[in-house]
């Protein structure tokens, strides 16, 4: 057999791995080839052992992962190039270089701190290979966006879902995180900014574009995160997903009604949701008797608009709640008045909820001088352990709205668990970081249950 000249660098593919491309450093100075591999777990399978592991083989890109499984042909302590000696499980798998493909044998390591993520071995290379160690990628190189499209053209070969992320600023902490989860599942998720979505409203071909003319009927679903000041635009365009049979993590109409604090309100009490003692009225004659139905001073005044915390005031006496209730009406703006529960105590619990269940929780106290309606200030969260009835009182609340996704705030009150607010687009990074719960991954799943997807093996 002729031996091919290959570079001490070029762009190989582990087709049984399903890992399109990756770059290798080709060192016949080094016995065995080495995988960088994390999150590494044997396993049994019919009598023999096997590993799952996880492969981040583009360098410095923490997005595209590739989960893999194989058998194990050995466990042996390898010598790495810095002198250490690790014991490293051995699996066997395809190596196509220049479209010829054969089995070799690979040891899974984490290999982050190294500027390859595999080391092609001489094992791998006998009778096959020689190395020009003057040349490189003899075979091509790829470009950022060469890589890029191997990677999605596998993703579809592997079934992955087509996921439109509809939403305004693509660098939003959840936003990212969402993408990122998505496809390291395996899935295409692809930012779309609500702005600059259109729609074709025809009974025979009715359609979705975005800028450019691209038409977006093929998506598999949409997860909408739609800003307050987009409501009724964003609505409107979930509503034409949903007309086109495209999934929609979070429905239109769950949404609009989850936006319209009064509506909610008593969607939630005609469901049976306990909520703090509100009031409701559009004539300021009738400030006095509505600070005596909540209860009096102290008291919250809440803009019906307002969203996330703003335009919610705590007034603290009678007269002050007068002067605040009479400024907003004469600007016409309708409001709602709302009992102040003392023993919460400046905190609340933000539930999120997922598909009936509460996945993650975190208890949420208001900065210094603030209180807990103005948790957007800074404030602090920590894990908290929910009692039953919170956990109840939270999917209750979900499902009075429809919604698959929720961020339901509720407070601890002596009349028990009150709900005060349920958020159709809530914030991940909070509730992330103090639980340590991967909720991106867990809405990518949601969507995977609804359209009855799963992983090709």
């Amino acid at each position: 057999m002729s031996k091919t000249i290959i570079g001490s660098q070029e762009w190989v593919s582990l087709p049984e791995l399903e890992i399109p491309t990756i770059k290798v450093r080709v060192d016949s100075g080094a016995k065995t080839s080495a995988l960088h591999a994390v999150n590494i777990q044997p396993f049994q399978r019919n009598n023999e052992t096997w590993v799952t592991f996880d492969v981040y083989p583009i360098q410095h890109n923490g997005k595209k992962v590739i989960h893999c499984e194989a058998v194990v042909i050995d466990k042996r302590v390898i010598k790495s190039s810095t002198g250490n000696r690790e014991n490293r499980y051995i699996i066997k798998t395809t190596l196509n270089i220049n479209d010829t493909t054969w089995d070799i044998e690979v040891s899974l390591t984490n290999r982050d701190s190294m500027g390859y993520r595999m080391l092609l071995g001489r094992e791998a290379m006998m009778g096959r290979l020689i190395v020009d160690p003057e040349s490189s990628f003899i075979f091509g190189d790829l470009s950022d966006e060469d890589v890029n499209k191997r990677y999605k053209a596998n993703v579809q070969n592997q079934g992955g879902l087509k996921i439109g992320l509809l939403a305004s600023n693509p660098n939003l902490y959840s936003n990212r995180r969402i993408i990122e989860a998505g496809e390291r599942m395996g899935h295409e998720v692809e930012f779309f900014n609500i702005r600059q979505c259109y729609m074709k409203l025809d009974a025979e071909t009715p359609e979705i574009h975005y800028r450019g003319g691209k038409i977006l009927n093929d998506l598999d679903a949409i997860i909408p995160r739609i800003r307050p000041s987009m409501t009724y635009y964003g609505c409107s365009l979930a509503r034409h997903f949903e007309s086109i049979h495209i999934a929609c993590l979070n429905k239109a109409e769950a949404i609009r009604q989850s936006r319209d604090k009064l509506f909610s309100l008593q969607l939630l009490l005609k469901n049976g949701v306990s909520i703090p003692t509100t009031g409701f009225a559009n004539s300021p004659l009738d400030t006095n008797d509505l600070i005596k139905m909540v209860g009096g001073s102290p008291l919250i005044i809440k803009l019906l608009e307002g969203t996330q915390g703003k335009g919610v005031v705590l007034a603290e006496t009678k007269k002050a709640a007068e002067s605040v209730i009479n400024a907003f009406k004469s600007l016409n703006a309708y409001i709602l008045v709302q009992e102040f529960i003392k023993e919460a105590n400046g905190k609340d619990i933000r539930c999120f909820v997922i598909d009936g269940k509460v996945v993650a929780a975190m208890q949420r106290e208001a900065p210094p001088g603030e209180f807990r309606a103005n948790m957007h200030l800074g404030g602090t969260a920590s894990l908290i352990k929910l009692t039953s009835a919170e956990k109840k009182i939270a999917v209750k609340a979900t499902k009075a709205m429809g919604l698959d996704v929720a961020g339901v705030d509720i407070i601890r009150s002596s009349k028990g668990p009150l709900l005060l607010e349920v958020n159709s687009s809530p914030g991940l990074e909070g509730i992330e970081t103090a639980t340590d719960i991967d909720i991106a991954g867990l809405m990518i799943k949601s969507i995977e249950k609804k359209l009855n997807w799963k992983a090709k093996k």
